[in-house]
């Protein structure tokens, strides 16, 4: 079964399009980031257990406290229960292993975009398995990668790019 989430937007019902996933974070502020650049863009937040902290942590709250209650945000015991539970999901996942640039995608509709862990990224079985979908964000060769939170503001806003901002305003009155 395939549940949709329904939010209102200038007047118009429209259905979630961008959904984040992440993969057993571990620092809240990033995860805080994290989540309000979701709550911002309308993007739905998964998160998949273990943290590496807890849901009330002060950095968690303090980087999105504001925005903590706009968040469409779902919890998942492992990648295994959230892959049951969104069977139809197209997931692309992020990855500095990856050999695709993520702006030379042209993302679905709804699109689930998968991000690892800070200390390591993906496991390597799931890039491996998944290889054909992961996604890299290019940078210079010699440094390990980007900051979890920065990687993720880049995809969710390639994705809105690509559908020309599509219900979001560029001015605020």
């Amino acid at each position: 079964m395939e549940f949709y989430i329904i939010y209102l937007v200038g007047g118009k019902i429209r259905m979630k399009k961008i959904n984040i996933v992440l993969y057993e974070p571990e620092i809240p502020q990033n995860t805080g980031n994290i989540s309000r650049t979701a709550a911002v863009t309308g993007a739905a937040l998964h998160i998949i257990k273990p943290m590496g902290f807890e849901v009330t942590d002060k950095h968690l709250k303090r980087a999105g406290l504001d925005y903590w209650d706009k968040l469409d945000i779902t919890y998942y015991e492992s990648f295994s229960d959230f892959c049951e539970k969104n069977p139809d999901a197209e997931l692309y996942y992020f990855s500095a292993k990856g050999e695709i640039c993520y702006a030379d995608v042209e993302y679905p509709e709804r699109v689930f975009l998968v991000f690892g862990k800070e200390s390591v990224g993906l496991p390597d079985e799931l890039v491996r398995e998944n290889y054909k979908r992961c996604l890299r964000i290019p940078m210079l060769p010699t440094l390990r990668c980007h900051n979890l939170s920065n990687s993720v503001a880049i995809a969710v806003y390639e994705v809105l790019r690509q559908r020309k901002f599509e219900d979001l305003t560029n001015a605020r009155l």
